[in-house]
């Protein structure tokens, strides 16, 4: 279930003008690379929990007080919100810089505020979680001398078993920092 949404390969479903006109304007922040079948899934799963309490709320309204309805209402909103913002979290690009989205904070650092952007051996988190496994991360290294921040890991939920995309993503991240850090 391709997310074109989502992603930098909507260009296929598109004419070549449209096409054209929106790949070449850089100042869009997009992702470049799809989100992994983790990341979709628990959001899945969180819209069906979500549906369900949805309507665990109709039935509330039907047959008892509206408050206890309001409360399903503003737990499925919670839900859905949770969701969506699963579902943008990851690395992402524009000519002013890389952005990145996690799940409560969002991080914009300037490409000319960047000393570099590697892809380096080192111990990551499995899936977000405290468990830390050996594995690669895609490291923006700012020029203030703070510690390098994690952009990407090839074990988070985009990347999980998806060597090959990792691989592309950091390519595509490194190209974006090479073009617009000078």
């Amino acid at each position: 279930m391709p997310l074109t949404f989502l992603t930098d390969e909507r260009a296929v479903m598109e004419t070549p003008d449209e096409t054209t006109a929106r790949l070449d304007d850089r100042s869009r922040w997009r992702r470049p690379y799809r989100p992994g079948p983790y990341r979709v899934g628990a959001a899945a799963l969180l819209m069906l929990l979500a549906a369900y309490v949805l309507f665990a709320g109709v039935i509330i309204a039907l047959a008892g007080p509206l408050k206890g309805a309001g409360a399903c209402l503003a737990l499925a909103a919670v839900l859905i919100a949770l969701a969506l913002r699963l579902l943008r979290m990851g690395a992402w690009v524009s000519e002013r810089g890389v952005r990145r989205v996690g799940l409560l904070s969002t991080t914009t650092l300037p490409w000319r505020r960047l000393a570099s952007v590697r892809t380096t051996q080192q111990p990551v988190k499995w899936l977000g979680l405290p468990r830390t496994v050996q594995g690669q991360a895609l490291l923006a290294v700012p020029l203030t001398g703070e510690p390098p921040r994690p952009l990407l890991t090839d074990h988070n939920a985009d990347f999980l078993g998806r060597s090959e995309a990792f691989a592309r993503a950091c390519d595509a991240i490194e190209a974006w920092a090479d073009e617009y850090r000078r």
